[in-house]
């Protein structure tokens, strides 16, 4: 997907799992994130992602979030084309995600 790195909702359950600590990003709405967010996640909606880059490590693994994984992807190209380098992209979003056996 226009070279963005992805990551299933599987993976990413295995590398929480795991213990791994990892950089989440929700950029759902706050109306869609009062339903559940993944555990750790930090809640920046896709609109205030310009405003708000100071929070998003430029050089790490940072995992976007959002309900099927459009709108994350968008904020990963965007992010992207601004020189961040570590940007993952969940694919198939929260849908994904709640329809893991565990969750």
């Amino acid at each position: 997907m226009n070279g963005i790195p992805q990551i299933t909702a599987e993976e990413l359950h295995q590398r929480l799992k795991s213990g791994e600590e990892l950089v989440l990003i929700d950029v759902r709405e706050a109306d869609e994130v009062a339903f559940g967010m993944i555990s750790g996640a930090q809640h920046i909606p896709m609109g205030d992602i310009p405003y708000r880059s100071s929070d998003i490590p430029e050089e790490a693994e940072v995992i976007f979030i959002c309900r099927s994984g459009s709108r994350s992807q968008r904020v990963c190209e965007y992010l992207s084309s601004q020189g961040y380098n570590g940007v993952v992209n969940l694919s198939g979003g929260m849908i994904e995600w709640s329809e893991l056996p565990e969750n």
